[in-house]
């Protein structure tokens, strides 16, 4: 028999704030995490800005020896998991472990670990490489390393699949509770890609805005835009098993109710600009959810402010909605936060349930010129009190890799 799914619990650390309530909240105030890059000497770079985080230091929340043997990405993570198991008040203690999951993942991993270690090794020699440079810089650690830490033996898995990422953890954990494997998983993603390597090599594909303006450089949907902004961060969601969470008395922030994955089979970088596989990406989540489309009040769109990208999501939405396309609230909240590429749907999931849990539209902020061929409502400059019944967040990642997941309000029953 299959079985509902609840969220339980929320970790994040974002350019907006190092914390669910913090990164919420400037949402909710139309913030911009945007800024001039101090993690890196960006004078010989093309791009000037990006969202990083505020005021960090990794060793007040690991401790210095820990947070030496990790990986920014991997740090993040586990700060990450660390607010969400505490949010979700579930006793460990009492957790059937074989149970309990970590589906946790990134697009990049340790970069700035594998530039660090190769500098190393060209200016001082192999027998200078770090013993920790493989456990630091290979992807599925971060997933071993939380599930060290809460002692998660279950399933554990690391899936990669670029932009669309942590959408596509989400929607693996919703699954595998679903049909019974497991109890409780945690899931999601981070990402720490602003690096000298990270920020260059985006820049030479053309991908990265050039702009010098934090509020005119992550523009989605303006026919202004130029190329998405680089952003850092995490986001974890505790998925739990709906009488799992019922019996010990949990708040359960939402239902996951559908999921829908999909491959353009187009392009290494570029989205299918016909969107028949991103729009169907929608559809399937819709259908996994029974969700019609006038049911829908919300989606949270992968909204890079790339010229193509924009324009296929888009068309994607009208192709999964219909009419009702131009009747729902559409927001890129990227336009606060920049891009957190493998992050962006974790933590971009974790909006969508908020929006859920406090009736509000998130806004598109910096939108001034439209685009005629984008043409949704997409909640421009001021965010919206509005009751939200369905959101649906949706991730778009390079190699054509599409990914939904629907949340619905939870109704008690």
């Amino acid at each position: 028999m299959e079985r509902r799914v609840v969220v339980t619990g929320l970790g994040a650390l974002t350019p907006l704030g190092l914390n669910v309530e913090e990164s919420w909240n400037g949402v909710k105030e139309g913030k911009v995490g945007i800024d001039k890059i101090t993690l890196i000497d960006a004078s010989e770079h093309k791009a000037k800005v990006a969202g990083e985080l505020k005021n960090f230091n990794a060793e007040e929340y690991l401790g210095k020896k820990e947070a030496k043997r990790m990986d920014r990405f991997t740090q993040l993570a586990v700060i990450a998991a660390r607010e969400a198991i505490k949010d979700s008040g579930i006793d460990l203690e009492r957790v059937n472990r074989e149970r309990f999951g970590v589906i946790v993942s990134s697009g990049i991993g340790g970069l700035g670990t594998i530039e660090e270690q190769v500098i190393n090794k060209h200016e001082k020699g192999v027998g200078r490489v770090s013993p920790f440079f493989v456990p630091m810089s290979i992807i599925n650690l971060v997933a071993g390393t939380i599930a060290i830490e809460f002692g998660a033996k279950g399933i554990c898995s690391s899936v990669v699949t670029a932009c669309a990422t942590g959408t596509q953890c989400i929607g693996e954990a919703f699954r595998n509770i679903k049909h019974g494997y497991s109890d409780i998983i945690i899931a999601g993603s981070s990402e720490a890609p602003i690096t000298p390597m990270g920020v260059a090599g985006f820049a030479s594909m053309k991908a990265l805005s050039k702009s010098e303006d934090p509020l005119r450089a992550s523009i989605p949907f303006d026919k202004e835009r130029n190329g998405f902004v680089m952003g850092e961060g995490a986001g974890m969601l505790i998925l739990e098993d709906m009488e799992s969470a019922l019996k010990r008395g949990a708040k359960i922030y939402a239902e996951v109710v559908g999921y829908g994955s999909t491959c353009d089979a187009h392009h290494i970088t570029a989205p299918d600009p016909s969107a028949e596989m991103s729009g169907r990406a929608l559809e399937l989540a819709m259908e996994e959810g029974h969700i019609k489309p006038e049911e829908v009040s919300y989606i949270n769109a992968h909204g890079t402010s790339t010229e193509l990208n924009d324009k296929t999501e888009t068309r994607a939405i009208k192709r999964a909605l219909g009419d009702y396309a131009y009747k729902v609230a559409v927001s890129s909240t990227k336009s606060m936060t920049g891009h957190l590429l493998g992050a962006a749907g974790s933590v971009e999931g974790i909006f969508a349930v908020k929006a859920i849990e406090d009736s509000f539209i998130p806004p598109t902020v910096g939108y001034k010129v439209p685009d005629e061929e984008c043409d949704l409502d997409y909640t421009p400059n001021e965010g919206r009190n509005s009751d939200v019944q369905v959101a649906l967040s949706s991730s778009l990642g390079f190699g054509g890799h599409n990914a939904v997941i629907a949340f619905r309000k939870w109704d008690g029953r």
